[in-house]
């Protein structure tokens, strides 16, 4: 008897990928695996376009949850816990269907991926020394030692130098790219949701104007002491800016806005370029049958 599939549906945020992918779990006898990095956190719940549990179809969902907000999280964590919650569906005789907009967490989960571990001691430093010299300096130190990995990260990007920088100098170089893509299972299909931009700019705006009126502020404001990961968060960032007195509430708003659209397009871009993706269209009335033909 063959193993059952690895289900991966990827695509930009706001395209409907929960949707398809519990379309998908409904009909393969599956459980959803939740591969977001932010939805891995408890409280964040409307920012992240959580499924509140009468949504889920009673279908069970994995990876919610997992952290308190002022925890920090790691692909390399997420990557075995997530593992592992594959694995043992799959023993159970039960698909996993992986859904998700973080694009790494996704190819950390189903592909052959390795990542160098940290150092709490290197990182801190670092991170002190990107506080009082900025990202320019820093970024000017890792082109000295990798030109080739200070090139593929954004003068601006500190978070990125800082773990750069601390991979140097604890193996010695920075791989500035990912390996070649392989599965790690052979039975793994990724199913993209192919989205117009149009189209999806409209359901990003009235994503954002539905998370302000369910309560985001609100519950931004409850959150106590977020990680520096949460704090980044889209949506998440504007407000706790808003709170602190930086920008009016609407302005807030605006920037969640257009930070999410220029971050639907990096989603966009990334699976793009991966040619293992296989695309359905949002609005084909028999997506879902496409689907499961790739199946």
């Amino acid at each position: 008897m063959s193993e059952p599939p690895i289900v991966a549906v990827v695509g930009a945020t706001a395209s409907g990928k929960s949707d398809l992918a519990l379309d998908l779990a409904e009909r393969l006898g599956g459980e959803v695996v939740n591969t977001d990095a932010m939805a891995i956190y408890r409280g964040m719940d409307i920012g992240t376009a959580k499924l509140p549990p009468d949504q889920r179809r009673g279908l069970p969902h994995h990876l919610l949850d997992l952290l308190e907000v002022h925890e920090e999280a790691s692909v390399a964590v997420f990557q075995r816990l997530a593992r592992e919650v594959v694995d043992d569906v799959r023993a159970r005789g039960r698909v996993p269907v992986l859904v998700g907009g973080s694009a790494l967490y996704t190819r950390a989960v189903v592909d052959r991926l390795d990542f160098p571990g940290t150092d709490p001691a290197v990182r801190g430093r670092l991170e002190a020394e990107l506080a009082e010299q900025g990202a320019g300096v820093l970024h000017a130190r890792l082109r000295e030692a990798d030109p080739v990995a200070a090139a593929a990260i954004e003068p601006g990007n500190g978070r990125r130098i800082v773990r750069a920088l601390e991979v140097v100098e604890l193996t010695g170089s920075f791989r500035a790219t990912l390996p070649e893509p392989v599965y790690l299972h052979p039975e793994t299909v990724q199913i993209g949701v192919d989205i117009d931009r149009p189209t999806l700019d409209a359901r990003i705006e009235r994503r954002v104007e539905q998370m302000w009126q369910a309560g985001l502020v609100e519950e931004v404001r409850g959150l106590v002491a977020p990680s520096r990961t949460a704090s980044r968060a889209l949506g998440y960032a504007q407000v706790l800016e808003h709170l602190a007195g930086q920008t009016s509430e609407e302005e807030a708003k605006r920037r969640t806005v257009v930070g999410t659209r220029r971050f639907a397009r990096r989603q966009d871009a990334w699976f793009r370029k991966d040619p293992r993706v296989h695309w359905v269209r949002h609005d084909d009335p028999d997506r879902l049958g496409r689907a499961l033909h790739l199946l």
